[in-house]
């Protein structure tokens, strides 16, 4: 499995404690919003609200505020933006591809963001096609090891569609095709297993092997990237061995 999917989840699961609280807020607020808008604010006959809600409550977004983001996306309350969604295509330093999904009510604020992220940490933006090509539209659940076995998790999404389940140290990593998301889910509710996050992602369809230099690079650059408040999403082919992540960490 990908170093990277798994320094990804170990970042998922340190958020709600850093300095970047705030923003982390913001965005699954606004992933809220703009599922209530899309699919109506009634969680249950909208999954894709569902699973922005579950994942708000996970990473402890105050009720309230899941409650009045849901209500303006739907229509119920006043306020709500007219956000859109843009796919950025770059460049990391060391050839790795990097796919930058932002939500936004200001296009061009969102560009300029995303090219200087890339530009002062070593990367450049890329020709629309040029780097979504090295990715597949997945959907992925994660789910805490706890006492699970991976043959565990594995008999609960069989039949459901899922792929793959994958060992991510501390937890696993369930892939299906996008629109198996939502039966994959549900057979792990039936399960009575519980799940950090569900939602579809872009997954390399070949990595790239960083060093320690390189992985610091990257890491750095996919830092700058997640810090603009338009960004929501980013995704990369950099694969980092447990031992480089290590020493990362230290």
């Amino acid at each position: 499995m990908s170093g990277h999917s798994k320094w990804a989840t170990t970042k998922h699961k340190k958020a709600a404690l850093d300095s970047k609280r705030g923003k982390l807020f913001a965005k699954l607020i606004k992933n809220i919003e703009v599922a209530a808008r899309t699919g109506g604010p009634d969680p249950d006959g909208n999954p894709t609200l569902y699973d922005a809600i579950t994942k708000a409550r996970k990473s402890s977004v105050p009720i309230d505020n899941i409650e009045r983001a849901r209500k303006r996306g739907g229509g119920l309350e006043a306020g709500g933006a007219d956000w859109q969604t843009i796919m950025y295509e770059g460049y990391a330093p060391g050839g790795v591809a990097v796919l930058i999904e932002c939500l936004t009510d200001n296009r061009n604020r969102a560009a300029s963001e995303v090219r200087v992220a890339l530009t002062r940490n070593g990367g450049s933006l890329a020709d629309p096609g040029s780097v979504s090509y090295m990715f597949n539209r997945k959907g992925v659940v994660i789910v805490p090891k706890g006492d699970l076995t991976e043959d565990d998790v594995l008999t609960a999404v069989l039949d459901a569609g899922a792929e793959e389940v994958n060992d991510l140290g501390e937890a696993y990593e369930v892939v299906s095709e996008a629109g198996d998301l939502v039966p994959v889910r549900k057979a792990l509710q039936e399960a009575g297993i519980d799940y950090d996050s569900a939602e579809s992602s872009f997954l390399p369809t070949m990595n790239i092997q960083l060093d320690e230099d390189g992985a610091r690079k990257v890491f750095r650059l996919i830092d700058a990237l997640e810090d603009s408040d338009d960004v929501q999403n980013v995704w990369s082919n950099a694969d980092v061995s447990d031992e480089v992540l290590e020493k990362l960490d230290a």
